[in-house]
């Protein structure tokens, strides 16, 4: 496909309107994305014509919204390139998948002294769910630390896994940094002493290429609101072996094959770990989601927001006064920085005065802020939606703030 910027830009409704009476520009894609009117329309078809619980009728339209289902697992295993429906868990989103592996992994192998790995640069989705099954079990949290760049210390890396290590968990691109991680490097090592790994890829699938099974990831989480789908949904991948000894996370109905008082056998996977009423239009909405993106194309996306990181970098550093947080090598469309002696908060708010959405704060990884002995940072983030021009006005607009305040 021929990338038309403009072209894509008039399938998303809610770029075309106005804040403050100025031409709404989005920077706030690491937190969640726009929609795009084929994910908004198919939603709305399934609720107009099609809504009903899946898997538990007979009649018609029960039927059409299984098979909607069904298939969205279909377009979601292709699109990572898994090799089963089977290891296809529809969650909430990326924070409940790594719940579900906390606990159920936690439960079924973590005892008194064990240890977990993750990184200094998580979302606090990878850290907390990790300390609590810890609290619990009484095992350790082991931190990869990252240098001022914004980089994974690999060296120090390999010096934590031990016999101890029970699992690693590691996000593939850092949602405040934007760093991105050598996942496949991480897996490896992790692999050589038979230690699973978990990769956080909530930053990760609408930049680039994910392939599962190249990757060899144990298990791999993502969340559809910020890859142009709907809120709520998201999913679990997880390789046939382990989803297959693990304990369910949650029980009630689809997740069953036989209930009495006295035993519940659980039903197989994947539907083992979707107990209850399971978003399914969600689903549906997220396949559509995925087949856009696969209209897109992975390279032509990934293509175009290089161009906008380039392009944005330059023009930020060249701003006197102004810091980026994170400078990786390998880096991907996310600029967290801040302006002279301004407060993120103040600069944000005068962004949002001259129509610009940006993100303020610590971004759910205070840590990272920590690591820089800051309280957090101006954030934008970009998607193949955003255009050059857009860069543009956001250099003029961090002019008029530093005028007005630095």
């Amino acid at each position: 496909m021929l990338f038309d910027v403009k072209k894509i830009r008039e399938d998303f409704p809610i770029l075309q309107r106005e804040v403050y009476g100025k031409p709404f520009i989005y920077f706030d894609n690491a937190a969640t994305s726009q929609k795009p009117k084929q994910v908004i329309d198919i939603i709305n078809e399934y609720y107009f014509n099609y809504n009903s619980n899946i898997h538990r009728g007979v009649h018609y339209l029960s039927e059409k919204s299984t098979e909607a289902y069904e298939a969205a697992r279909e377009e979601i295993k292709n699109f990572i390139n898994a090799e089963s429906l089977r290891e296809i868990i529809f969650t909430r989103g990326a924070t409940e998948s790594i719940n579900l592996i906390a606990y159920s992994f936690g439960e079924k192998y973590l005892k008194e002294g064990d240890e977990i790995i993750i990184s200094e640069m998580e979302h606090h989705s990878n850290i907390v769910p990790w300390q609590m099954v810890c609290d619990r079990k009484k095992a350790i949290l082991k931190i990869i630390p990252f240098n001022n760049k914004g980089e994974l210390e690999l060296d120090k890396y390999e010096s934590l896994l031990s016999e101890k290590t029970k699992l690693v968990s590691v996000t593939s691109i850092s949602n405040s940094l934007g760093t991105i991680n050598p996942v496949k490097e991480i897996i490896k090592k992790a692999h050589d002493r038979d230690i699973p790994v978990l990769i956080d890829g909530a930053q990760a699938v609408q930049h680039i290429i994910v392939d599962v099974h190249e990757l060899d990831c144990d298990f791999f989480v993502f969340s559809g609101h910020k890859m142009y789908g709907p809120t709520g949904i998201g999913v679990l991948y997880g390789k046939e072996k382990w989803l297959e000894e693990l304990p369910p996370y949650q029980g009630g109905g689809d997740m069953i094959e036989n209930v009495t008082f006295e035993k519940t056998v659980y039903g197989d996977l994947p539907f083992k770990f979707e107990a209850g009423t399971s978003d399914y239009i969600g689903a549906i909405g997220l396949a559509e989601a995925v087949s856009y993106i696969r209209t897109i194309g992975a390279d032509n996306i990934t293509s175009h927001e290089a161009v906008l990181l380039k392009k944005a970098t330059e023009k930020l550093l060249s701003i006197d006064g102004l810091k980026i947080y994170g400078n990786a090598q390998n880096k991907t469309g996310v600029i967290s920085f801040l302006l002279d002696n301004i407060h993120s908060y103040d600069t944000g708010m005068l962004l949002d005065k001259m129509g610009i959405a940006v993100r303020t704060g610590t971004h759910c990884t205070q840590p990272v802020m920590d690591h820089y002995g800051i309280d957090g940072t101006v954030r934008v983030s970009f998607a193949f939606y955003n255009t050059i021009e857009e860069i543009d006005v956001l250099y003029d607009s961090l002019i008029r703030i530093k005028e007005m305040l630095g």
